[in-house]
């Protein structure tokens, strides 16, 4: 009996030890794409992919403009077709047919060109921001004594964290860890996080 005793308070001390452990992990939050917004690394790399976009969809436009003109000219010859003319205009209307064909390719090749050509630098720039921010994060909750840290972000789909009823918003101290003013103000057009 005093062996089965012993049992029920050492049982007991450990459910009290395992409870109080439990009761002493600290929770956090913090919004990435407030931080995404005023990493200047983030905007750098949002700038140009912007950029490079930009200028795909350029060279993109230019062979749209082609293809509308050369689409109007044929539309134009069609006009002129007559009995008199019907040989040498059926022709060149069946060349034009090719070249508008060709030139369509092209137009749908760019385009997926651009789309890899966009995704492949975005994946190039955005790992290194990915690592930074996630070791800053690390750091901070570390310092803090927290067991967990939750993304209260849009991008995040809002579904990392239920409900919250106070917890401690890490945000300013992991841009203060990045070297950004933690009053820093988010640019006016959102960051995209890969």
């Amino acid at each position: 009996m005093r062996k089965l005793i012993n049992v029920l308070f050492v049982a007991a001390g450990l459910l009290i030890t395992s409870t109080a452990a439990n009761a002493q992990q600290k929770f956090g939050h913090l919004n990435s794409d407030e931080i995404y917004a005023t990493m200047p690394e983030a905007k750098a790399a949002q700038t140009t992919l912007e950029n490079l976009a930009k200028t795909k969809q350029g060279e993109i436009d230019k062979m749209i403009t082609e293809y509308q003109a050369k689409y109007k000219a044929a539309i134009d010859k069609e006009k002129t077709l007559s009995e008199a003319n019907k040989e040498a205009v059926g022709k060149e209307l069946q060349a034009a047919q090719v070249e508008l064909g060709d030139l369509q390719k092209r137009i749908e090749d760019a385009r997926t060109k651009a789309t890899t050509d966009v995704q492949a630098e975005q994946g190039k720039l955005y790992p290194p921001i990915n690592q930074k921010l996630s070791t800053a994060m690390g750091v901070v909750a570390k310092e803090k004594g927290l067991a967990y840290v939750f993304d209260i972000s849009a991008s995040a789909g809002f579904n990392n964290l239920i409900y919250f009823d106070g917890g401690e918003d890490i945000t300013a101290a992991v841009k203060t860890k990045l070297g950004i003013s933690a009053s820093a103000k988010p640019a006016a057009t959102p960051i995209k996080k890969p």
